[in-house]
């Protein structure tokens, strides 16, 4: 460990001023998804324009595979790689099918003599070219002309964890262009990923061509205009809409399955149907009039249950859709379906009485199962969302869990296939970063990198039930997406987690190597014009107390092995010369940290600044004595004497929160100690319902059961110097104070003022450090 005092400070700086240089430690292969076995050795291959693909033994369908390895390293090489067939030889890329293999399996073998693949089918060997290509220069996405490629030795052995591996891309509240798409699924395909569901039907917007029934395109595709923000009232006045053809289907389908992607369609059904409705009003339970919404949310028009026009209309939408997919799954949706409309609607309670079911919630498991029965009779699975449990479901219904993993996990137990897309993990919809004013406008919610790694698809499952978790998905929808240039912000590089959540072994899953290896990645983004967030180049800090040395200690991160963190303790700004951090810091005295992170000799991400004031509470046992809010609970009573003040953000993780009670710390000096005063740490933002304190009183005992006031401050909302929002350091000051225990009681304002929307419900008060001196 490393103190941190400053009266070593200039000791400090010069050791490493001399010793701590960042240094260039040669090539490093770093690919994602991590491979489940690599082994490196010296040497390389070169790769040239007359290096052949040598297929010794293969299948008809590797055209597509070589067809992409080939045509990207050509823009370097300066023309493509010629495709033979013939005995292993050296100098080429030879290509084994080797049947005994896990279909998706491959190993790797790079020597300076060859390229030796060997794989389960024509899929795996483009995973094996994947991986090929995270091992060779980034200069080839930007096609730089080079005469040769090296690439190094390496034995890799490798197959997926799971056979499903998706993201969604909603285009119904926001529309992309056919080459959008098409990027969206390359960058599926460099993340070894096999799954694009598309999601083409909601209340915002019809999007898929059936000619059967042209109205859906006609009047379901465009909405008059759309909501400004969230559901403000406000809206643009501009018509929205566009749709695509059933020939554009084809073309974006072929383009997937050339990257052995399988297109899954959503069609949402028995809800989110009002554009479907506005197109055709007979589906609905009223008969209308309907439109095609502009606002976000769930709506209460849904179809028809006891319409068997409905069910004809699903039929017939249904025949034009399976040809245009060859995928095994049709998504049917089944989420959010109210049942107000049902319940009113004499059809609907004609066929729950005719078909003996007890409630709505039967109704539309009734709804589910027919159109299961109608795909299936057309050689078809279905995929819904958690919602389908409710009323029962049949056992061949595969399950998307979208409400967190209780609905997966339940489904799973009941013996059906789940594919886990739970939005506390994987909503890439949701913030990247607490520091909202500087993020793209979104719906809400935090989901950084490191929560969507932290997924275990099968946690809280037996073995045996684990076996039902088929795969993982990320899911993007665009109610506040309205470009491209977003959406690839929201989803990179949220996606390489997804992705190696999919792919790798847990045991062998590792978020800091995992960063390591995705900085790198970026790199390629950068290269081929990709927008992405940079959240995890950001140094970052978690503090922890080291019950021993009574101290705080500060881990940071992201630290690897291509890139270096430099840090100053004195507030300066971090340089190449600062000292380089290389493990965790024991902070002992007041200290301002600045730490970057620093690759190939520049500053990279954002900087990283904590200050530390170290008051006599932080060194000694604290606890509270009261119940805190769970949600705002942080480290508890650690929280409020490390150190550390919070941001104006309560959610940063250095607040504790409560509107159950006042805040009543207890500090335990072990022995008699002389202070001085005490300063609390409060938050004022009366718009988000935290009030200040009402008053704030200290303790002092020598045996904890007989205290004496010896401080009070009231009337604190009242008094000029604490009437702006914000943070407020609280000092009350204390004559000749000396004891073994204080303790500082916060007593909350209990109810919201009256002039407040919220008048009437509980205040809350935050604290973000209470300090003894």
């Amino acid at each position: 460990m490393k103190t941190i005092n400053l009266l070593f400070l200039f000791v400090l700086y010069s050791i490493c001023l001399i010793s701590c240089q960042e240094s260039d430690s040669g090539q490093t292969i770093g690919i994602i998804p991590q491979p489940t076995s690599l082994q490196t050795a010296q040497g390389h291959f070169t790769l040239t324009s007359k290096t052949p693909l040598n297929i010794v033994k293969g299948a008809d369908d590797l055209g597509p595979a070589c067809k992409f390895f080939s045509e990207l390293v050509a823009r370097s090489l300066g023309s493509p790689l010629l495709t033979e067939q013939g005995e292993t030889k050296t100098g080429a890329i030879n290509i084994y099918i080797d049947t005994t293999l896990a279909k998706e399996a491959y190993t790797l073998h790079v020597t300076g003599k060859a390229i030796d693949i060997k794989a389960g089918s024509s899929s795996a060997v483009f995973y094996a070219f994947q991986s090929l290509r995270q091992m060779m220069p980034v200069s080839i996405e930007k096609g730089e002309k080079q005469p040769a490629i090296e690439i190094p030795d390496v034995t890799i052995q490798d197959q997926p964890r799971f056979a499903y591996r998706g993201l969604m891309l909603d285009v119904c509240r926001h529309l992309f262009s056919l080459d959008e798409i098409k990027t969206y699924i390359d960058m599926l395909a460099m993340h070894k990923m096999n799954r694009f569901h598309w999601h083409l039907t909601d209340d915002q917007g019809w999007r898929i061509e059936i000619k059967k029934y042209p109205e859906l395109t006609k009047i379901g595709s465009m909405r008059k205009e759309t909501v400004i923000g969230r559901n403000s009232g406000k809206y643009d006045g501009q018509a929205y809409g566009g749709f695509y053809t059933q020939e554009d289907i084809k073309e974006i389908v072929q383009y997937a399955a050339d990257r052995y992607i399988t297109v899954i369609p959503e069609i949402e059904l028995p809800g989110h149907a009002s554009a479907a409705l506005a197109s055709y009003p007979e589906l609905g339970c009223t008969g209308g009039p309907y439109k095609v919404v502009g606002e976000w949310g769930v709506f209460d028009d849904v179809f028809c249950a006891g319409n068997d026009k409905t069910f004809e209309f699903f039929q017939n939408v249904f025949d034009e859709i399976i040809p245009l997919f060859p995928s095994e799954y049709i998504h049917v949706g089944g989420d959010e379906c109210p049942k107000t409309a049902w319940k009113k609607c004499p059809k609907c309670q004609k066929r729950i009485k005719k078909e003996g079911l007890k409630n709505e919630h039967e109704l539309q498991s009734y709804f589910i199962h027919r159109i299961e029965n109608y795909l299936n009779s057309k050689g078809k699975k279905i995929i819904g969302w958690d919602e389908i449990l409710e009323g029962g479901i049949s056992q061949t219904a595969t399950i998307m869990s979208w409400r967190g993993t209780k609905g997966g996990i339940e489904a799973a137990q009941k013996g059906n296939q789940v594919i886990m897309t739970p939005n506390t993990y994987a909503y890439l919809d949701y913030y990247q970063s607490l520091d909202t004013k500087n993020e793209p406008f979104a719906i809400g919610g935090y989901v950084p990198v490191e929560k969507v790694y932290s997924l275990e698809p099968t946690e809280g499952l037996t073995p045996e039930e684990g076996n039902m978790i088929i795969g993982v998905q990320g899911n993007l929808w665009t109610e506040y997406i309205p470009n491209f240039s977003q959406v690839q912000y929201m989803v990179l590089p949220r996606m390489a987690a997804i992705a190696e959540i999919g792919w790798t072994p847990a045991k062998l899953k590792n978020y800091e190597n995992f960063v390591g290896r995705t900085i790198a990645l970026m790199e390629r983004y950068d290269a081929l014009g990709y927008n992405y967030a940079k959240h995890i180049m950001s140094v970052s800090g978690k503090t922890s107390f080291d019950e021993e040395k009574s101290c705080i200690r500060l881990t940071l991160a992201p630290n690897y092995q291509q890139a270096a963190i430099h840090y100053t303790v004195d507030g300066s700004i971090p340089t190449l010369q600062s000292p380089v951090y290389k493990e965790p810091l024991d902070i002992t005295s007041d200290c301002d940290i600045r730490a970057q992170l620093f690759r190939n000799g520049k500053a990279i991400g954002k900087e990283f600044n904590q200050s530390f004031k170290i008051s006599q509470a932080v060194k000694k046992k604290a606890r509270l004595q009261n119940k805190i809010s769970e949600v705002y609970a942080a480290q508890g009573s650690r929280t409020l004497t490390d150190g550390i003040r919070g941001t104006v953000d309560f959610r940063d993780g250095n607040w504790v929160g409560t509107c159950n009670d006042d805040m009543i710390l207890v500090v335990d000096f072990e022995q008699p100690t002389t202070y001085s005063k005490v300063n609390v740490g409060c938050l004022n933002k009366v718009g988000d319902w935290i009030c200040l304190p009402v008053a704030i009183r200290v303790y002092a005992s020598e045996n904890e059961n007989d205290y004496t006031q010896v401080a009070e401050i009231k009337d604190i909302a009242n008094r000029e110097e604490f009437k702006e929002e914000g943070i407020h350091n609280i000092t009350l000051n204390i004559e000749n104070g000396k004891s073994r225990f204080v303790k500082v009681v916060v007593e909350r304002q209990k109810f919201l003022p009256e002039d407040h929307p919220g008048a009437g419900n509980a205040a809350y008060v935050f604290l973000d450090e209470i300090e003894i001196d």
